[in-house]
């Protein structure tokens, strides 16, 4: 996949269905809050974008309401039926 880069940060597409991923309707959208995440999922309801973290399980802030393995779940249960959305995870270099 490509990567994007948001408010000066460098993120894989994991996924993006539907042709969902807008960098300009994520623009400042993608706060401090989430630093610790591993994924950041988008959806779009009623026209707007709707983020969520998630975190593998060997990430030092991993809670079972986050687990990225989930994700499908997460989608299927509280997202829109069919809606548009993206999957990306933040690209960190190493030291």
């Amino acid at each position: 996949m490509k990567n994007v880069i948001i408010d000066d940060l460098e993120y894989e597409v994991i996924k993006n269905y539907r042709d969902a991923l807008n960098v300009e309707d994520l623009t400042g959208k993608i706060t401090d809050y989430f630093d610790n995440f591993d994924y950041i999922l988008g959806d779009y309801a009623y026209g707007k974008v709707r983020l969520k973290g998630f975190n593998e399980k060997s990430n030092k802030n991993f809670k079972p309401i986050n687990d990225y393995s989930k994700i499908d779940d997460y989608i299927k249960n509280n997202c829109a039926y069919d809606c548009r959305y993206f999957i990306i995870k933040r690209v960190v270099e190493k030291k």
